[in-house]
């Protein structure tokens, strides 16, 4: 079961964790969360094993969070429940 997204303070920021069946699907997983990234202009810290992945979405330049943000952060929990139904 995922778990839901963390807000941090110092510095502001969002973090979650997703883990998949194996590494291949957490690769299918990746390439299109990049293209999120890249259509939304948004690009989180991504670190990753063989079935995991942590997401760091950093807060903008002013250190806040802001409706963006959260709205990505919908956007990869909407493209990990294609990745693993019933998780979100």
């Amino acid at each position: 079961m995922s778990q839901s997204w963390v807000e941090r303070k110092r510095p502001e920021r969002l973090e979650k964790r997703y883990e998949f069946e194996n590494y291949e699907t957490l690769r299918d997983f990746l390439d299109q969360a990049a293209e999120l990234s890249e259509s939304n202009n948004l690009y989180p810290d991504m670190g990753f094993g063989k079935d995991y992945v942590n997401m760091t979405i950093h807060a903008d330049e002013d250190g806040s969070l802001k409706k963006p943000h959260w709205e990505f952060a919908e956007l990869l929990d909407n493209l990990n429940e294609s990745f693993n139904p019933g998780t979100d």
